[in-house]
């Protein structure tokens, strides 16, 4: 079982350029939405690990563009999960309307021990305990 999740995410005005095109860097937004949805639904998002005094840092960013997006349409992005032990990766798809590919990404993300700053090797038991229990009941 993989644990995922799709996210809508609505091209505006400010995501475009003069061309009626999503400008590259935005794209990053549009996985940053998906990312957030993503670690909600597990249980574990920013606010949870605040609490946990962990940060998650991006380490590792890879961008695919394949097709564009445009002003006006509404994409989905799916995020799925794909380590969670030592660090936090991500695997993303934007897809157009049609359903059409028009991105991959992979970010990768490592615990940090606040408020030393102090870099994990391991995941924080908080996070690796909710995804090991829906692992476990085979249902997200």
């Amino acid at each position: 079982m993989q644990i995922s999740c799709e996210s809508k995410v609505r091209v505006e005005f400010y995501d475009v350029d003069s061309m009626d095109v999503v400008y590259h860097a935005n794209y990053i937004k549009f996985l940053e939405v998906a990312r957030c949805d993503l670690l909600d639904k597990i249980g574990y998002g920013y606010n949870q690990m605040r609490a946990t005094n962990y940060v998650f840092p991006i380490t590792t960013l890879n961008v695919k563009y394949i097709r564009s997006l445009m002003f006006g349409q509404t994409a989905t992005v799916r995020a799925t999960l794909l380590e969670w032990e030592n660090r936090i990766k991500i695997k993303y798809e934007i897809l157009d309307p049609d359903g059409a590919l028009v991105t991959k990404a992979e970010t990768t993300q490592m615990a940090v021990k606040m408020p030393k700053g102090e870099t994990c090797f391991v995941c924080p038991k908080e996070l690796t305990d909710k995804v090991e229990a829906i692992l476990a009941r085979g249902t997200f």
